[in-house]
């Protein structure tokens, strides 16, 4: 090996350890711009450990839902809906802030490269979700006594962790709009509308046969239903994995295209 190849070698090294450091330094200021939102923390952290004590305190202590204990039941719905709310609201209006304020044009002139941006918010609001998934089965565990097998208490916690990537991609659908006021409001009308239709405010089971059609189109049903599944029969939900899988794809590509299609003009 020449020295000149040495060089080289060790230049593209060194080029690779400062886009890691640039990326761990974005995803830090991710987590720690996050955390300082008190609107995030309000919807996201505060409003589904509320409910939970809410709507489990006012029910019967020995009430079922297909089978399962109410308690273990609206434990997985409202952190589904914790997870939900961050992907959708949080996201959404970070990212079309940032856009208004022209903080992506101008980190395309930084040696940041762009796939670092796009994994700094995911990865910092994949740990954040991955927090309030813990946070809520502490929660229940110690207050509530709600008492699950190890095996259902991790299966759970990743299926919900891992479909609410989802919702981010729902919430970098949502940010494509210009208006950040709007966002807000349209963020805020989707995760409400989606969580009460799709059956993490109440049972799909007590719905219409009109509502229940509806709620099975809905991720946020499908985001539930497999935590459902695992608490009441243990069966793998691998319709709800295609369903989700879907819904990331064409939320994804859909906002890839307005994107683009934004930036050309």
């Amino acid at each position: 090996m020449n020295a000149s190849t040495s060089t080289g070698i060790n230049t593209n090294r060194s080029v690779r350890a400062t886009i890691r450091k640039a990326a761990f330094a974005q995803i830090k200021a991710e987590l720690l711009r996050t955390l300082r939102n008190k609107r995030f923390v309000m919807f996201s952290v505060i409003m589904p450990i509320a409910f939970y004590f809410i709507f489990t305190s006012t029910m019967d202590a020995d009430a079922e839902v297909g089978g399962v204990d109410w308690s273990a039941y609206y434990l997985m719905s409202m952190t589904a809906y914790g997870v939900a709310g961050a992907g959708i609201t949080s996201l959404s209006q970070k990212l079309a802030k940032e856009r208004t304020q022209g903080w992506t044009q101008l980190l395309r002139i930084t040696p940041l490269p762009s796939w670092a941006f796009i994994v700094s918010k995911v990865a910092s609001q994949a740990l954040i979700n991955l927090c309030t998934v813990v946070l809520m089965f502490l929660v229940a565990a110690f207050a509530k006594g709600v008492d699950l097998s190890a095996a259902v208490w991790i299966e759970s916690g990743l299926w919900i962790w891992l479909g609410s990537f989802a919702f981010m991609a729902l919430g970098s659908l949502v940010g494509t709009i210009r208006n950040t006021d709007v966002v807000q409001v349209v963020s805020m009308i989707v995760y409400m509308g989606m969580s009460v239709l799709g059956g993490l405010w109440m049972p799909v089971e007590t719905m219409s046969s009109t509502m229940r059609t509806i709620a099975h189109v809905l991720p946020t049903y499908w985001l539930g239903h497999g935590a459902w599944n695992l608490l009441g029969d243990g069966t793998f939900d691998w319709l709800g994995v295609v369903v989700l899988a879907v819904y990331i794809v064409a939320f994804t590509l859909i906002s890839s295209l307005i994107i683009r299609k934004q930036e050309a003009v």
